[in-house]
């Protein structure tokens, strides 16, 4: 039983490495490449999608980061 449990958190803790590698923190556009800008655009999406107990808003807050051009 242990050693399942132990499983599912090293398994957990991989998936959340991996999501949040995911996460867009380069804009296309060179002018707008720096943290002023992201930051205004993360509070501007964490704004229009707040968070959720499903932790669903974090892939929300990443779409509309590549809709303002963060890759």
């Amino acid at each position: 039983m242990l050693s399942t449990f132990k499983h599912l958190i090293l398994f957990s803790a991989f998936g959340m490495l991996f999501a949040c590698a995911g996460f867009p923190s380069e804009n296309i556009d060179p002018n707008k490449n720096n943290k002023d800008v992201f930051r205004k655009d993360i509070a501007e999406c964490k704004q229009d999608y707040p968070e959720s107990g499903s932790g669903v808003h974090y892939k929300q807050w990443a779409n509309c980061m590549n809709l303002k051009g963060w890759k």
